[in-house]
């Protein structure tokens, strides 16, 4: 088989190992359990919120992994950073299992199994786009779409196996399929060679006589002002979708008067918009551009944004549009970049070079939910953290306009 029909069967292996990977999203199925369970073990209350940390751990130490991971890759091919990443995430679930305190848990599962995480995705995600330069922000949006995903297939399998038993017993049996799964993966995912076209794909810069994008390393990517725009674009783009979702279900709670039922179904169609927007945005990008797309984005965001700001018991049609909006917004962010990077600094160092730009995206995850928090507890209400976002969004806008001047002048 050649590679150009062989790349298809390695993208639908790095979609199974992101299928697993994206379970992280599950963790609070496995925490009211496994806090009720450390109760009962300890002999003193323990809820889900004391386990937060485990989840913010997990979520933060990724990029140290990306981008480490991500020089094994380029050097040595993403077979063995894919095998050592799975291992680690499959083992740090099934060690969670036998946990019998909260920094047991955060050595375990937000250690061990985050630093795996962010090792073999890195590598999923860049082995997948390198693979197609034909159509690079339609399979960056699928296989970060697969990862968003994972968070509507697999959390209702792990929630039936908790109600069967336990959260330690979930964590030592959904572990070990996931460990097997990732290392099987691991053997099919292949290095893609520099320089790989498939049969029949004709690179438009070259057709067009224009100079082909010159790989460059990431002290190289440092040095470009683009990289610095893009960036923060990335951040600003990001910071609404990362602030409602951290709190979806309380803001249908508290803003809407939704039930804890009904608050959860907003939260499954912001995830599945959100999943959407990825591939959509991604299928769009490649026809009218990356810039463009994720200036349609931030525009659109706006809207989204200022729709939940007037959301309000009488207008649950309008809250509902609004986290629609917010989450395919979020969504093109993260489907959009992995091909955005791969298009200004080459396909040669991209591991590395997007672990780097992915730090935009973990300050947005870090300063979205927080600005979220801080609102909350200012004003009793979520409203301003929703114009907070919108204006963040509005500088995305100006810094995609500068952006693109920067690379049209290129």
């Amino acid at each position: 088989m050649n590679l150009s029909k062989k790349r298809w069967v390695i993208l639908a292996a790095c979609c199974v190992a992101n299928l697993c990977l994206g379970s992280i999203y599950a963790w609070s199925v496995f925490s009211t359990s496994m806090a009720d369970y450390l109760s009962g073990y300890l002999g003193r209350e323990i809820t889900s919120a004391d386990l937060a940390i485990v989840y913010t751990i997990a979520n933060s130490v990724g990029p140290i992994t990306m981008i480490s991971g991500g020089w094994v890759n380029d050097k040595f091919g993403p077979k063995k950073v894919v095998l050592v990443g799975g291992i680690m995430f499959g083992l740090g679930m099934i060690i969670s299992g036998f946990g019998t305190s909260i920094p047991f848990l955060i050595v375990s599962y937000g250690l061990i199994t985050g630093l795996g995480l962010g090792m073999a995705y890195g590598s999923t995600i860049s082995t997948a786009v390198k693979y197609f330069p034909d159509k690079r922000g339609l399979i960056g949006g699928i296989a970060t779409a697969v990862y968003g995903l994972s968070s509507v297939i697999i959390s209702p399998v792990i929630g039936i196996v908790v109600n069967a038993s336990n959260a330690p017993f979930a964590f030592k049996s959904i572990g070990t399929v996931f460990l097997i799964l990732l290392v099987a993966s691991s053997f099919v995912i292949e290095r893609c060679p520099d320089g790989f076209t498939p049969d029949g794909w004709v690179n438009p810069e070259q057709q067009q006589k224009k100079a082909v994008t010159k790989d460059k390393n990431w002290k190289e990517m440092l040095k470009t002002p683009v990289f610095y725009l893009m960036i923060f674009l990335l951040t600003c783009g990001a910071f609404s979708g990362m602030m409602v979702i951290s709190q979806a279900a309380g803001i249908a709670q508290q803003m809407v008067g939704m039930s804890a039922m009904a608050a959860s179904t907003a939260v499954s169609v912001l995830a599945l918009f959100n999943v959407s927007g990825r591939i959509v945005a991604g299928y769009l990008s490649d026809r009218i551009g990356r810039i463009n797309t994720l200036l349609l984005a931030c525009t659109f965001s706006v809207g989204g944004l200022l729709l939940l700001y007037t959301a309000n018991t009488e207008a649950v049609t309008v809250f509902y549009i609004g986290i629609s909006i917010v989450g395919i917004c979020f969504g093109a962010f993260m489907g959009i970049f992995p091909g955005f990077t791969v298009d200004q600094f080459g396909a040669k160092y991209n591991s590395v070079n997007y672990g780097i730009m992915f730090i935009g995206f973990a300050l947005a995850g870090y300063f979205g939910p927080s600005v979220m928090r801080s609102v909350y507890a200012a004003d009793g209400s979520y409203q301003r953290a929703f114009l907070i976002a919108a204006g963040l969004s509005a500088v995305g806008i100006v810094l995609a306009l500068v952006c693109r001047c920067v690379i049209k002048k290129k």
